[in-house]
């Protein structure tokens, strides 16, 4: 049975994902198959600070210097976010 990802997990971008980013917004698609998520500026954030290490406990702490959020709030999105992506096949949980 998979642990759940929580903020100390770690996750790695799948190889066949593709990201494109235009004006602010993004949309993930994975190539393999053909599953894709549309993202909006804060979502693209995320996955920007994802794909540096995947540290969630990172992303977590530079979101909240440049977002007027609570941790409460935004670990919760967060964590809402990385668990749809990861039940879309684009990205997974690193070891």
């Amino acid at each position: 049975m998979p642990v759940e990802i929580n903020l100390n997990s770690r996750v790695r971008i799948q190889d066949d994902v593709l990201f494109q980013e235009l004006q602010g917004e993004a949309v993930l698609l994975n190539l393999k198959t053909g599953v894709y998520l549309g993202l909006n500026q804060i979502g693209t954030r995320i996955w920007q600070l994802l794909q540096e290490d995947g540290s969630l406990s990172r992303v977590m702490e530079v979101m909240l210097g440049e977002y007027d959020v609570t941790q409460e709030k935004l670990a919760q999105d967060l964590l809402d976010l990385v668990g749809q992506m990861e039940k879309q096949g684009l990205l997974v949980e690193a070891g």
